[in-house]
C-alpha cells in the first residue's frame, strides 16, 4: 500500500489545460503548491501547529494597512500628529485602519509569544533545529522593534513621552549609551529627525529584514521538518505522517478566520485613541509604554546609580544568551514537558516574571493619588481631543495676512484688541494656538456669542489653570472681540 507522499509523487506532471494551465506552464506553479500543501506532519495534524500561520497572516494584514496609512502619513514633527488626525477624523473608514494597524501590533506579540511558547514547551528546537530556533528568536526581536519605532509616529503627548522614556533608557547602557540615544533621536532632543528615522525603520529597515528572516525561517523550517507531537522522536521521526493539506490547513485558516472576527470587531467597538499633538513642554504628563513593554519598564524602576548596568545588561543580556543557546544547552532527545523539569520550571518563573512586573506596574498606578490622577486627566484629554471634528493646518503666515484686511469693520477692531493684550502670546497670530494656548480659529461653531461672552468674563477651571485671566472691557470692545474670533474660520 502506498503512502500518502508517494501517492503524491504519482500525480500526473501534465500542465494541465486553458488559463491555469498556460500559467502552470510558464511558471510550474502546480509543483510549488504540491511543495508547500504536502508537507508530512508526524503524528497528524494539531491545533497546537496554527500559530505560525497567524503570524503570517498578521503581518501580511500588517503590510496592507500599513501602505495605505503611509498614503496620508507625513512624518515630520510639523504635520505627523496632523495627517494622524485627518486619518482618524476625516478618511473613510480611516479610524478602522488605524485601529486594524494598532491591534493589529498587539495581536501580533500576543500570536507570538504563543508560538515560541509551543515551541519550547513541545521541545521542537530539538534534533538540528538550532538555526530554525535562532531565528525565530530574532523575528521576535525584531517584532518588538517594529511597535517600538511604530508608537511614535502618530506624535501625540502619549507616543511622544513614552519614546523618550524608551530612548532615554538606552543612554545608562555603559560607553555606548548615550551615543545609541542621539542615533536614535537624531540629536539631544526629539523632533522631526526622530520621526523621520524611526518612520525609516519601521516601514522599510525592519520589514525587510523581517522579510528575509520569515523566508528563512520558512526554508529552515521545511528542512528540518516538522517536529511532531512530544512524545517523537527529534532526530528520526517515527510516528505516521499525515500531509499538511487538506486538515492542517483548514485549522490554521479557523484561526485566521477567528483573528479576522475578533480584531474587527474590537476595531469597530474600541477604535484606538489618538491624544493631543506631543507638546515636550508639558511636565505633567505620565508617561505609559504599551502592555508588552510594560515589565521591562517597572523592571528599570529597581536599578538606579552603578546597580543599572546590571538591570539593563547583566541580567538580561544573561537571560536572552540563555534563550538563543537553549538548542545548545538542552541536547537531551526527551521532550516531554513532565520529563523537563527544569526547562518548565525556567519557562514558568520567566512568565510569572513578567504578568508579575506587568500587574505590579498597574497596581502602583492605581494606589498613588497623584499618578491615577493624572493618569484619569490624560485620558479625558485624549477622548475630549476625539470629540473634537478635524481641523486642518493652517500656516500663521497665511493667516496673519488674511486678517489684515479684515471685511468686518468691528472684526478688524476685534483684531487690534486681540493684539493690543497680547492675546496672540498665547494663542499666536491669527488664534492658531501655541503650546501656551489653544487655538481659537473655528471656536465659533463650537460656541455662541453669548458663550465666548461669559467664557471671557469667567474662565472656566482649566482655562485658569492654564495662565487665562478674566478679560475686563466695555461692551462695544468686548463685542469687536467676540467679532474678531467669530472671523477666525
Amino acid at each position: 500500500m502506498q503512502s500518502p507522499l508517494e501517492d503524491q509523487d504519482n500525480v500526473s506532471a501534465t500542465p494541465g489545460t486553458g488559463l491555469w494551465g498556460w500559467i502552470n506552464r510558464r511558471t510550474g506553479i502546480d509543483a510549488v503548491l504540491r511543495t508547500a500543501l504536502y508537507e508530512p506532519i508526524p503524528g497528524g495534524a494539531r491545533f497546537a501547529y496554527i500559530f505560525g500561520s497567524g503570524l503570517l497572516f498578521i503581518f501580511i494584514s500588517q503590510v496592507i494597512t500599513g501602505v495605505f496609512l503611509a498614503l496620508y502619513y507625513v512624518p515630520s514633527a510639523d504635520h505627523a500628529h496632523t495627517t494622524v488626525a485627518y486619518i482618524t477624523k476625516a478618511v473613510t473608514a480611516g479610524s478602522f485602519l488605524r485601529s486594524l494597524h494598532a491591534y493589529g501590533a498587539s495581536a501580533m506579540v500576543v500570536v507570538l509569544l504563543l508560538h515560541l511558547s509551543q515551541t519550547y514547551i513541545y521541545g521542537a528546537y530539538k534534533g538540528h533545529r538550532e538555526l530554525l530556533w535562532f531565528s525565530g528568536c530574532i523575528l521576535f526581536a525584531l517584532i518588538l522593534g517594529m511597535a517600538f519605532t511604530g508608537y511614535l509616529l502618530p506624535w501625540d503627548q502619549r507616543a511622544y513621552f513614552a519614546t523618550a522614556v524608551g530612548t532615554s533608557a538606552v543612554s545608562e547602557v555603559p560607553v555606548v549609551g548615550e551615543s545609541i540615544k542621539r542615533l536614535m533621536r537624531g540629536g539631544t532632543e526629539m523632533g522631526t529627525l526622530t520621526i523621520s528615522r524611526f518612520f525609516v525603520a519601521h516601514v522599510f529597515l525592519i520589514p525587510a529584514c523581517i522579510f528575509s528572516l520569515v523566508a528563512s525561517h520558512v526554508f529552515l523550517f521545511r528542512k528540518a521538518g516538522a517536529a511532531g507531537p512530544t512524545d517523537e522522536d527529534p532526530y528520526a521521526p517515527k510516528q505516521k505522517v499525515e500531509l499538511f493539506y487538506p486538515r492542517q490547513v483548514l485549522m490554521d485558516l479557523s484561526l485566521t478566520a477567528l483573528l479576522i472576527i475578533a480584531l474587527g470587531l474590537l476595531c469597530f467597538i474600541v477604535p484606538v485613541q489618538l491624544g493631543p499633538p506631543a507638546n515636550p513642554a508639558d511636565t505633567q504628563y505620565v508617561p505609559r509604554p504599551e502592555w508588552y513593554y510594560l515589565p521591562m519598564f517597572q523592571w528599570l524602576k529597581y536599578w538606579h546609580g552603578s546597580l543599572s548596568i546590571v538591570g539593563i545588561m547583566v541580567i538580561p543580556g544573561i537571560l536572552v544568551a540563555a534563550i538563543i543557546a537553549l538548542p545548545f544547552l538542552d541536547r537531551s532527545t526527551e521532550r516531554r514537558p513532565w520529563k523537563r523539569p527544569i526547562a518548565m520550571t525556567a519557562y514558568a518563573f520567566v512568565m510569572f516574571m513578567l504578568v508579575g512586573l506587568s500587574l505590579r506596574s498597574q497596581y502602583l498606578d492605581q494606589h498613588d493619588v497623584g499618578v491615577a490622577q493624572q493618569l484619569a486627566k490624560q485620558k479625558a484629554e485624549e477622548q475630549e481631543f476625539m470629540s473634537k471634528p478635524f481641523e486642518p493646518e493652517l500656516s500663521s503666515g497665511s493667516l496673519a495676512a488674511a486678517n489684515v484686511q479684515l471685511a468686518d469693520p468691528v472684526a478688524a477692531k476685534g483684531k487690534a484688541i486681540f493684539e493690543d493684550h497680547s492675546c496672540n502670546a498665547c494663542h499666536g497670530d491669527g488664534g492658531i494656538g501655541t503650546a501656551a494656548g489653544p487655538r481659537l480659529v473655528g471656536e465659533s461653531a463650537r460656541h455662541s456669542p453669548d458663550q465666548l461672552k461669559e467664557l471671557f468674563a469667567h474662565p472656566t477651571a482649566k482655562m485658569t489653570a492654564g495662565g487665562m485671566p478674566p478679560i475686563d472691557l466695555n461692551p462695544d470692545e468686548l463685542n469687536a472681540l467676540i467679532a474678531y474670533v467669530e472671523s477666525l474660520k
